[in-house]
């Protein structure tokens, strides 16, 4: 048996999550003592060495509960299901790459005014992005170089209103 300080230390992880663990349901000690003390046993630690694997895959904290107390086939489709997720997020980011190569094949035109708002949607539209993609894309842009996010917005030649409103979506 198992102390939190020592389940904590032996998993790598702080004894705050595994209080956390325990306040959402997803793992219980097995006794606790007089004194308050929580004791995990060996059911326990095999419980949280599958949460952290699960985590590992990001896997989000409310799936983990349904994965740890379901048959291994509903296992198997929230697993089909996360992994398809994946799949569209990667899917998102390549197109967010071929923007991104896009943009910086097209560097030297845009500092010279050649492109425009609506060449640069086009081409964005282009390389597959939806109105989605290309909002989470200013977003991305203005978190990461509001300045240069500003100055690319002028480049393409648009008004300093909208140009508020896009940095503010």
């Amino acid at each position: 048996m198992l102390t939190i300080s020592k389940l904590a230390k032996q998993a790598g992880i702080a004894r705050s999550s595994l209080l956390y663990y325990e306040r959402i349901g997803l793992l219980q000690p097995t006794q606790r003592s007089d004194n308050g003390y929580r004791w995990y046993g060996p059911k326990e630690v095999a419980r949280l060495e599958k949460i952290m694997a699960y985590r590992s895959y990001g896997i989000a904290m409310d799936k983990i509960s349904d994965l740890l107390d379901r048959n291994s086939k509903a296992q198997a489709n929230i697993l089909k299901e996360h992994f398809q997720h994946l799949e569209l997020e990667i899917k998102q980011l390549r197109q967010q790459q071929k923007a991104i190569i896009e943009l910086l094949n097209l560097d030297q035109k845009v500092e010279n005014n050649m492109v425009n708002k609506e060449r640069w949607v086009a081409i964005m539209r282009g390389a597959g992005l939806s109105d989605e993609d290309m909002t989470r894309w200013h977003q991305t842009f203005e978190q990461m170089e509001p300045e240069e996010h500003q100055k690319f917005l002028e480049s393409l030649g648009i008004e300093q209103d909208e140009i508020a409103q896009i940095r503010q979506l």
